[in-house]
């Protein structure tokens, strides 16, 4: 890319992993256009691969690229997510579901959740609502561990049914290298030791690997991790840390053998200073614990994951060091950082591929077709920087929203000054429960009432116009809406069934461990 305006013809992809592959193969189509996708990555540098849980957006991703989606299942040992399972979060003992899809349907423009509040705090009638979630079918079928394809019928329940997946992320890195390939994307492998910009612009102009290879291009991508060699090293656009509000920074990881059916759902269990995640899969079960070092040293947090597993170790655990935050800037220049490069949220909501992708299509969008346009820069880091900070609220939200005062971790989350962006949004939320999304704001408001809900943040009133319905009529839906979901979730085949009739992967069942 130049200050002449030239077309984009060379495109350069610095790391593979996850963040690498996916951008490789959304940018393969280029290749029919004219253009060269190369991706650069060594051997000797691994990849952090522990992010196995998704969330949905992941369907559209693999649709875009025509994937065949029970292929990809089979090829990645995946299973099917229907929402989170947290555990301990708002007290000791609790849990409850995130679910992914809607509760109940609307009424005459009010919302099901003001409906069912309403319920709750009056109490006239004799009708017990239950739990909120028994009114969203992702939830119901995940407790019973049920799962199956949404209807493309609108009108029927099975509709709002949603869902993503937990898998292998290495075998999904290689499931998407074998497509980019397909589509003319070509591997080099070896170790970037140099960045060459141009002496006036600032713009990268090559990179040159040990062997001595230089890889000169037009667009560069930086997949390199936490290192940021591109952005960070080499351009230096500066990143912030929201470590006051996300004090997590270390993690542990290992996978575990399986015992039993796999759970449609990822289990997000709180402990002292931090949570332990459960994820998964056909062959095998990944297990972490995510905490603060501040408040819990590195032995203990071992022995508290080791302790928490339910079956043997498959491999020696792994420790992650990070701080969450982001760039500044995503980007910059003729250079695009996707994925840890760009920044870092915890996995406690399965964020971290989703971004990826985020900034994937946002790219695809603004691809340049020349000279570096300022306008279509400002616009992808606006959008961006955006996003990151929504899944920032989102996710402090979780760690803030509690009545844990058993740590001094909890205490300092309990207590801390929030950002202005989430202050405003709990105000609305705690008046009349009112929540207001954003344009291209990730979550949806069902997931805020799911976790606003489950960790015990009440509102103290009910939208007015939840009084427009009388109560009988109100509790007479909610009673057959509830039925409905509970008697479609029962007509679902087992999570183990499903995958058992459609997309097992070959093998698999040499690989589990059974007691």
């Amino acid at each position: 890319m130049s200050a002449t305006g030239e077309p984009i013809r060379k495109v350069v992809i610095v790391g593979g992993g996850t963040a690498g592959w996916m951008t490789a193969a959304a940018l393969s189509r280029l290749t029919a256009a004219g253009v060269s996708v190369t991706l650069v990555e060594s051997d000797e540098i691994g990849t952090i691969g522990v992010g196995e849980a998704t969330i949905p957006s992941l369907l559209d991703f693999n649709r875009m690229l025509g994937i065949d989606e029970d292929d990809f299942v089979r090829a990645t040992r995946a299973t099917f997510k229907l929402g989170i399972q947290f555990r301990n979060w708002a007290r000791l003992g609790d849990e409850y579901l995130h679910p992914f899809g809607v509760h109940g349907r609307d009424v005459g423009g009010v919302s099901f959740h003001q409906l069912w509040l309403r319920q709750t705090h009056d109490g006239a009638t004799a009708y017990d609502p239950g739990p909120i979630e028994d009114y969203c079918l992702s939830a119901v079928a995940a407790r019973e561990g049920r799962f199956t394809r949404p209807s493309s019928n609108p009108a029927a329940v099975l509709s709002t049914l949603s869902y993503a997946f937990h898998f292998d992320a290495g075998l999904y890195a290689s499931f998407l290298r074998d497509y980019a390939a397909d589509g003319g994307v070509e591997r080099i492998e070896g170790r970037v030791v140099t960045v060459d910009q141009h002496p006036e612009t600032g713009l990268i102009e090559a990179v040159t690997l040990a062997d001595g290879q230089r890889l000169d291009g037009d667009l560069f991508i930086d997949c390199s991790g936490f290192r940021a060699l591109l952005l960070g090293e080499t351009l230096g656009v500066p990143f912030t840390s929201w470590q006051h509000w996300l004090p997590c920074d270390r993690a542990w990881a290992v996978p575990s053998a399986r015992l039993g059916d796999a759970v449609p759902y990822t289990r997000a269990t709180a402990g002292s200073a931090g949570w332990r995640w459960r994820i998964p899969l056909q062959h095998r079960v990944g297990n972490g614990h995510v905490y603060s070092s501040q408040h819990l040293d590195d032995d203990q947090a071992l022995r508290d994951l080791l302790g928490g597993l339910d079956g043997t170790p498959l491999a020696e655990p792994r420790q992650l060091r990070f701080v969450a935050g982001r760039r500044d800037r995503l980007w910059e220049g003729n250079c695009v950082a996707i994925g840890l490069s760009g920044g870092f949220l915890e996995p406690l909501e399965s964020t971290s591929i989703h971004l990826i992708q985020s900034g994937i299509t946002r790219l695809m969008s603004l691809f340049p077709n020349g000279a570096v346009d300022p306008v279509e820069v400002a616009e992808y880091n606006r959008l961006m920087l955006r996003e990151y900070d929504h899944v920032r609220d989102f996710i402090i939200l979780h760690y803030h929203a509690t009545n844990r005062s058993d740590s001094p971790f909890w205490n300092a989350c309990r207590t801390m000054e929030l950002p202005p962006s989430l202050t405003a949004k709990l105000a609305l939320w705690s008046g009349k429960a009112r929540l207001l999304r954003e344009a291209g704001e990730l979550f949806t408001p069902d997931s805020w009432i799911a976790v606003l809900l489950g960790q015990r943040i009440r509102p103290s009133a009910f939208d007015p116009l939840a009084a427009a319905l009388p109560m009988m009529e109100s509790a007479r839906l909610m009673a057959h809406l509830r039925d409905i979901v509970a008697k479609t979730a029962a007509a679902m085949p087992s999570h183990e069934q499903f995958i058992a009739e459609h997309c097992a992967a070959v093998g698999v069942r040499d690989l589990q461990v059974t007691i």
